[in-house]
């Protein structure tokens, strides 16, 4: 799969990148480059589980797994949003020791591996652009980080190079920092609510209620159940009141259901003098809606 191949491409650029900057740090005695190329290598080894569990998540439904594995992508892209999110508030109380605290700098060397990070971290960035997996999101946030910040060390060390304000750096840092981190947070808070079995956002069961309502034949709908296994793959459950042919209402309803981007519909055909089994049926409130019954009950 394309998204498989990118995020090993990330991947690999990573890691290559973290030995060269270990290589280049013991060359010069320099303990920054030497530390960068420590998180380079934390960096590398965030992708690498993700690259993992990409694959993973791609394996089809079995008696263990019976909606598959389509939410291993999702940790893979918690796993890494977390490991931006930590990295960011490092960086940030390290720039914050720096403004308190200056040390000098050796402006070259820092030209010369911002200019090799930059290409190396865009490369990366370029191959994972794509993709709307929240693995490959938070793999290519990854690289921006990387991106960015090499951009800031460039920028910073040429600029400092040339009037020795040496507060430019720690400064900068810091804003690439809260721009990380205003993006992880929010990826975070997308796979939680994967994980949480949230409706998707742009999906809102009063809009389902209603197209259902107008498909000929369907008498009323209700025990709507909404929820997304990977923030792509949508699934839905419901209750269908009709007396018409069950099996062309049942056509009607998951064409109608496609054209939403739900591509996997349960439905339960109920007649109009049947009495639903379900106790939340009762409740004609949409914020009554809850999922707790829908794995046990809907697998038909």
């Amino acid at each position: 799969m394309k998204t498989d191949r990118n995020i090993l491409i990330a991947f690999l650029l990573n890691l290559s990148f973290s030995v060269f900057e270990l290589i280049g740090g013991l060359m010069t005695g320099s303990v920054a480059i030497i530390s960068d190329a420590v998180h380079d290598a934390g960096d590398a080894l965030s992708i690498g589980i993700s690259y993992l569990l990409e694959r993973k998540s791609r394996k089809q439904p079995d008696e263990t797994y019976t909606y598959g594995y389509l939410r291993y992508s999702v940790l893979g892209g918690l796993i890494t949003s977390l490991v931006l999110l930590f990295g960011s508030i490092v960086m940030i109380c390290n720039a914050i020791g720096r403004i308190i605290a200056p040390a000098e700098i050796n402006y070259n060397g820092m030209i010369l591996f911002a200019m090799v990070g930059v290409c190396v971290n865009f490369c990366a960035a370029y191959f994972t652009r794509s993709g709307d997996s929240l693995n490959q999101k938070a793999v290519n946030l990854h690289m921006l980080e990387d991106v960015l910040g090499w951009a800031v060390v460039l920028v910073g060390a040429v600029v400092m190079r040339v009037t020795d304000f040496a507060l430019i750096d720690p400064l900068m840092s810091i804003g690439v920092s809260l721009f990380i981190l205003s993006h992880a947070i929010r990826n975070l808070k997308e796979a939680g609510d994967v994980f949480l079995e949230k409706a998707p956002h742009h999906m809102k069961i009063s809009e389902i209620e209603e197209l259902m309502k107008e498909i000929e034949g369907v008498t009323d709908v209700h025990h709507i159940h909404l929820w997304t296994m990977d923030g792509q793959n949508n699934l839905a459950t419901m209750h269908i009141i009709t007396d018409s042919d069950p099996h062309e209402i049942k056509h009607r309803i998951r064409q109608t259901l496609q054209k939403q981007g739900i591509g996997h519909a349960t439905i339960e055909i109920e007649s109009s003098s049947e009495d639903c089994h379900e106790a939340h049926c009762a409740v004609e409130e949409h914020s009554s809606f809850t999922r707790g019954h829908h794995h046990g009950h809907h697998l038909h």
